[in-house]
C-alpha cells in the first residue's frame, strides 16, 4: 500500500513451472513480466534440479522465444554472489538481451541502475535513482545531488567530472593523509580503483617530492558513487596533495585529466561534455589536459586551464 503497488491489473502467480507461465503468458497477454528467479524455473521435461545448468539454460531459451514471438517484454531476475557477479552458469549472460546490474549501498538512498552488456544498445549507460518514502524516484541531475553537501574549503575535497556513456556526472572526491603510527601506511580507498591510487601516490612521491610513505592515505566518493576510468587520475592527485599540504581548494574548481607513470597529463575523451557539466553547474574554472585545451574552442562563464604535467597542475592549484 505504501508503494501505491496495488492495482487490479497486476497478476501474481506462485509458479515455478515454465510450461505453466507460458500457457499463463497466453491466456492474459500482459504488458510486462518479471520472473523472480530464473534459478527457481523448472521444466519437467528435463531430470535435473531447478538452479542447474540445463534447466537454467532450457527455462531461458523458453522465456526469450516467447518474448520475441509474443513483443512482450520479460525482465529475469537472477541471483547475485558477493562479488557481484551473476551466480549459477555464465551462460545465462549470454542468451539475454541485455544484463541489468542494480547496484546501491544499502547506508546510501542512491541506487544506480547499469546495464554491463546490451545486444541492442550502449553498455555504460546509467540511470540514478533515489530511494523516498514511495519507492524509487528518478534523479533527473545526478551532480547536484551528488554535489549538494560538498563542505566549503575544505582541504582533501575536489570535484571531477566522471562519463556514464554519455552522461556526464560530477562527483565529489575526498581524501585524507593522516601520519601513521605503523611500519606499513594504510590506503584505504571506496570508490576508486585502489591500484590505480597506488600508482598515483608513487607518482606523487618521485614527481612532486611528497613523502605519503610515513602516511595512511584514505580516501572515497562521496555519495556512494564508482568512478573507474583514468580521466579522474588528476583529481584523486589533487585531492590527496589538498589534504597533505592542507590547503583547500578552491569551490569553483573542477579538475580533469589522464596520468602517466612520469608524470605527464594525458588527453582525455568527451572533454567537452563534461566541462559543459561543469558549467553548467556553476564552476568558474577547469585544470584539464593542455592537449585537451588545444581542441576547446573559447567557452563562457569558465576559465580553461591547461596542464601538461602534475607539477604544473598543483602549481595552478596552489
Amino acid at each position: 500500500m505504501r508503494l501505491s503497488t496495488v492495482s487490479p491489473d497486476m497478476l501474481v502467480v506462485s509458479e515455478v513451472s515454465v510450461e505453466s507461465i507460458l500457457a499463463i503468458l497466453d491466456s492474459t497477454q500482459p504488458e510486462v513480466v518479471v520472473i523472480d528467479s530464473i534459478q527457481t524455473m523448472y521444466n519437467s521435461d528435463l531430470t535435473s534440479a531447478p538452479g542447474s545448468v540445463s534447466q537454467v539454460r532450457e527455462a531461458t531459451v523458453r522465456l526469450m522465444l516467447a518474448a520475441k514471438k509474443t513483443g512482450i517484454p520479460i525482465f529475469l531476475v537472477g541471483h547475485v554472489t558477493k562479488e557481484g557477479t551473476i551466480a549459477g552458469p555464465k551462460i545465462l549472460e549470454h542468451m539475454v538481451d541485455t544484463v541489468l546490474y542494480f547496484e546501491g549501498d544499502r547506508n546510501h538512498i542512491f541506487r544506480i541502475l547499469r546495464a554491463v552488456k546490451n545486444r541492442f544498445g550502449s553498455t555504460n549507460e546509467i540511470g540514478v535513482f533515489e530511494m523516498k518514502e514511495k519507492g524509487l524516484a528518478e534523479v533527473s541531475n545526478p551532480s547536484a545531488v551528488f554535489l549538494s553537501e560538498r563542505p566549503a574549503e575544505s582541504p582533501g575535497s575536489v570535484v571531477t567530472a566522471s562519463m556514464e556513456g554519455t552522461r556526464p556526472i560530477l562527483v565529489e572526491l575526498q581524501a585524507l593523509a593522516s601520519s601513521t603510527s605503523f611500519g606499513t601506511p594504510r590506503r584505504t580507498i571506496l570508490g576508486l580503483d585502489q591500484n590505480r591510487v597506488a600508482l598515483l601516490t608513487a607518482v606523487m612521491e618521485k614527481k612532486l617530492g611528497m613523502h605519503l610513505m610515513g602516511h595512511d592515505i584514505f580516501m572515497n566518493v562521496a555519495g556512494g558513487v564508482k568512478v573507474d576510468e583514468p580521466a579522474v587520475d588528476m583529481a584523486i592527485i589533487s585531492a590527496v596533495a589538498s589534504s597533505f599540504l592542507d590547503k583547500s581548494i578552491p569551490d569553483s574548481t573542477i579538475v580533469l585529466g589522464e596520468v602517466g607513470l612520469t608524470g605527464e597529463v594525458r588527453a582525455i575523451g568527451q572533454v567537452e561534455t563534461r566541462v559543459a557539466e561543469a558549467r553548467k553547474m556553476g564552476f568558474t574554472r577547469c585544470i584539464l589536459p593542455q592537449n585537451n585545451l588545444k581542441r576547446l574552442t573559447e567557452t563562457e562563464r569558465i576559465a580553461l586551464t591547461g596542464i601538461t604535467n602534475v607539477k604544473e597542475g598543483i602549481e595552478n592549484l596552489f
